[in-house]
């Protein structure tokens, strides 16, 4: 399927389909890093391509796969749709350095790859140099940060529509006191959710190290 897509696509949507449905509850726990939707015994999930830090990736979804196989659990696979990455003009690389370290900018550029029906985002947010914890730390006290991963990193979640997570735009406007500190870093997509419903819940639950983040 992957090969079958254009030059240059961006997103993939793919919807699983399993023989048995009582084996959904196994299967779900196989799919997890991979983000998936389940309704009943179906799951829906998407692959990133040329959308750079973003998850999962084809790799991903080809590993979670091939754990269903090797556990015996079939199903039918059907590639439902996909886009291309945006065109983006040529620039210099004066402008290509500044919005590098400008994590305002990187938030934008990172949004605008997301598929349109997105709804939960773990983000992780790498500074470049330990001198900016303390402040980073204070500045970004809105969004809830956690330390998680290397030593300067942070880590928070987004939440468009409801439930658990600090609004795109509080997490922007975050972003954009450090940017007016002059504390540069990174940022970085770690889980990618659409279309996600509550029940009886703030929101889906991820687990990473054995721990839910």
């Amino acid at each position: 399927m992957l090969r079958g897509l254009p030059r240059g696509w961006s997103v993939a949507r793919f919807d699983l389909a399993l023989e048995k449905p009582e084996e959904a509850d196994r299967a779900a726990l196989i799919l997890a890093p991979a983000t998936p939707g389940r309704t009943g015994g179906s799951f829906q999930f998407y692959a990133h391509g040329g959308a750079e830090r973003l998850a999962p990736t084809p790799e991903i979804v080809r590993r979670v796969l091939g754990r269903l196989d090797d556990e015996g659990i079939r199903g039918s696979l059907e590639l439902v749709s996909h886009e291309a990455a945006p065109s983006v003009p040529p620039v210099q690389r004066p402008e290509r350095e500044r919005r590098r370290h400008n994590l305002a900018a990187q938030w934008d550029e990172l949004l605008q790859r997301l598929p349109a029906d997105w709804s939960d985002l773990y983000v992780e947010i790498e500074l470049d140099s330990s001198d900016f914890l303390d402040r980073g730390a204070l500045l970004l006290a809105p969004v809830n940060p956690a330390r998680f991963g290397g030593p300067q990193t942070f880590r928070f979640r987004c939440a468009r529509v409801r439930g658990y997570g600090v609004a795109p735009e509080m997490a922007r406007r975050s972003l954009e006191r450090l940017d007016a500190d002059r504390i540069t870093g990174s940022v970085r997509m770690l889980r990618v959710l659409s279309e996600t419903e509550h029940v009886a819940t703030q929101g889906p639950v991820w687990y990473i190290g054995g721990k839910s983040v």
